[in-house]
């Protein structure tokens, strides 16, 4: 019946590119697999988005009707259950939970006894026996979760105040045709005082810097509740918990709200791809033996993120992440998610493979069940809300990432183009800068398949973690210590400041659709981030971001962050990350000088240490005049200000409909020439 059926009608994505042809019939069953749970989901629950209701069912929740509190879990090998909280004087074993169909527990706890009990901030735990014993555990689907400061023990707590939060006056959306200008943040992290910073600090503070910069939207890393805060939010516990260590969650609705009145989308950087293995805090081994939400050992244990693997192939699995997403979106209104670790999930090597090839993306060792969560997932959040985003975080380059569903793709809107920022941290390791190939560095930024909606970046969060170093850093290391001060006197700083602002310019304007930043990168903050820990004496020196440095104008970070807001106002403007693909004018290695055209303007990259160049000719494809409306050489930039902007510049008639365009060629200078007629 497939065969015929793929006979019958063959999917696009195979009809855009022959090289697929030869795993046609794993394409073709990687659509159906989808169709198929799809079918069952909606058999079952009537629609994706019922079935995606399972945090209305599961967890704590008060039912007006009856009067009282229900809770839900699902634990089907457990053998007994026991509700406990500050409600009953954390008694473990006076309300035992009872069994219903299909491994599902329940109580109900009127309000004729617990109205003045079990209240807005009780503090509330399950206790499971199990085949390994008696555990004291979270509720999986608990809203918040505390830590004693005693103990340092969790606790799940009811979050259910009198006055619902207010969304009134909040009717944000994306628009399609936005560009996509994206700030990378980590909430906690985000304040200069030495601590973790709030929510609410967040949307006074810092959502106005953004707005500033020209940016339009966050992604929010490190939402979900987590044990252990220098796991940077990637080792999850309580998946429908805003982390409380930033605040509430209505001060994150607040954040969330505040963001929309200023037009940033806020994308959430969601970790469905592992979970953490804490028995106290988790949701590993609930029901008290291996293999419930994840996989039994060894297939459930990932070997290099030392955590545990979801069992996409489980309804109740699919059930619980598809429901987290929409509780994301609904709840909290988010307008949409990065996928973390999307290629681990993808295959059981979770992409530690020295090659990608054909048989790879389709063959031995890929996690169908998972690619069928993903499908699935995109089908829901794109249901939920109007223009809502989903961004892969793959490495691999798996055909069809961004492709719709109907064309036998996986449905994701982008996906991160991560082997840029390798790329440019192995140049800047490897090769002095007279080494560097102008063909190599195009090329390597236009190393993408185009109908793959790409997000560019030349560093995130990754590179700016202890061990690693941010470009700035690489380029200027401790003399960032003493030399930022614009009238001190240093080589290394010149090239550093010069080298920081091209090569972002130079990846922003080939490299993607779509811009990501992450915070603080913009204006060079120095150094990197390590969050408290034993090694550190636990201190926040560098779990903060020191705005103050950009905020000096004596300061040459100040400088960096003009020209940050400079380039991102261009590219917005221009349309540039959604026009067509870029046309190459020049590549001159002799004199380091790149130039090309997109979205109708003239990019000229000088990257020579020490040549700059009159009458530089630039042969274009017809004549007219020009002006220049971005340089990286300017003074407000940090730069040397060689580059005159009030002089137009006139292309001269060459013959063959062609003209040719004397400019100053600046050494170490991106200039962007724009024809005004």
């Amino acid at each position: 019946m497939q065969q015929k059926n793929l006979k019958y009608r063959r999917l696009r994505i195979i009809k855009d590119d022959p090289w697929l042809e030869p795993v046609e019939q794993e394409i073709w069953n990687r659509y159906q697999r989808y169709r198929n749970r799809l079918a069952e989901i909606e058999r079952l629950s009537g629609s994706l988005s019922k079935f995606a209701d399972a945090h209305e069912y599961f967890g704590i929740h008060y039912d007006t009707a009856a009067k009282g509190w229900f809770y839900r879990e699902w634990a089907p090998r457990a053998r007994d259950l026991y509700f406990f909280g500050d409600f009953n004087d954390w008694n473990r074993h006076s309300h035992r939970m009872n069994r219903l169909e299909g491994g599902v527990w329940e109580i109900f706890l009127p309000d004729d006894h617990y109205k003045d009990k079990l209240i807005h901030k009780s503090l509330v735990k399950v206790l499971v026996h199990g085949e390994n014993g008696w555990f004291e555990r979270i509720p999986v689907y608990i809203r918040r979760v505390v830590q004693d400061d005693a103990s340092r023990d969790f606790n799940g707590q009811i979050w259910n105040p009198d006055v619902p939060f207010a969304w009134e006056g909040d009717k944000f959306s994306l628009k399609a045709s936005d560009s996509l200008m994206i700030y990378e943040c980590h909430v906690g992290m985000a304040q200069e005082d030495e601590s973790v910073g709030t929510y609410t600090e967040f949307a006074d503070k810092i959502l106005p810097r953004i707005k500033s910069a020209g940016y339009n939207t966050i992604q929010v890393m490190a939402l979900a509740e987590h044990p252990y805060y220098g796991s940077f939010g990637y080792h999850v516990s309580n998946y429908f918990a805003p982390t409380s260590r930033q605040g509430t969650p209505d001060e994150l609705k607040y954040l969330i709200r505040e963001a929309h009145r200023m037009g940033i989308a806020v994308i959430m950087d969601v970790v469905h791809s592992h979970t953490v293995k804490n028995y106290n805090e988790g949701l590993v081994d609930f029901d008290g033996q291996e293999g419930l939400y994840t996989h039994p050992s060894p297939r459930g244990d990932h070997p290099h993120w030392d955590s545990k693997i979801f069992d996409y192939g489980k309804t109740r699995v699919l059930q619980f992440l598809l429901s987290n997403l929409k509780y994301w979106m609904t709840e909290f209104r988010v307008d949409g998610f990065r996928f973390d670790g999307v290629t681990s999930m993808l295959y059981f090597h979770h992409g530690y493979t020295d090659t990608w090839d054909r048989d790879k993306y389709f063959g031995e060792g890929v996690e169908w069940d998972a690619i069928t969560y993903l499908q699935l997932a995109n089908t829901l959040i794109h249901s939920v809300k109007k223009n809502s985003l989903s961004i892969a975080e793959d490495v691999s380059g798996t055909p069809g990432l961004c492709r719709k569903l109907t064309e036998g793709g996986m449905g994701f809107d982008y996906r991160l183009g991560m082997g840029i920022p390798d790329f440019w941290i192995k140049i800047l390791k490897e090769k002095a800068d007279e080494e560097w190939d102008l063909g190599e560095l195009y090329h390597t930024m236009l190393d993408r398949k185009f109908d793959t909606p790409t997000i560019a970046y030349a560093e995130s969060h990754d590179q700016a973690l202890v061990g690693d170093k941010t470009i700035a850093f690489r380029l200027m290391d401790k003399e960032m210590y003493w030399g930022m001060h614009k009238d001190s006197q240093s080589l290394i700083i010149d090239r550093g400041i010069a080298l920081h602002k091209i090569i972002r310019l130079f990846t922003i304007s080939l490299a993607g659709n779509a811009w990501l930043n992450f915070m603080g990168n913009e204006f060079g903050h120095p150094e990197w981030i390590d969050f408290p820990r034993a090694g550190n004496n636990w201190s926040y020196a560098h779990a903060r971001r020191q705005w103050s440095l950009m905020e000096n104008p004596d300061l040459r970070y100040f400088a960096l962050a003009a020209f940050d807001k400079a380039m991102i106002a261009m590219v917005i403007e221009h349309n540039l990350m959604s026009s067509d693909y870029p046309v190459e004018i020049n590549v001159d290695n002799l004199n380091k000088t790149l130039v090309f055209e997109r979205a109708g303007l003239i990019f000229v990259f000088n990257w020579h240490t020490s040549a700059s160049i009159e009458n530089y000719e630039i042969l274009l494809p017809n004549p007219g005049k020009y002006k220049v409306i971005l340089c990286s050489d300017d003074a407000d930039f940090g730069g040397h200000g060689r580059i005159n902007h009030q002089v137009e510049f006139h292309s001269l008639p060459n013959g063959d409909n062609t003209a040719i365009l004397r400019v100053y060629n600046t050494n170490r200078t991106a200039t962007v020439y724009l024809k005004t007629e």
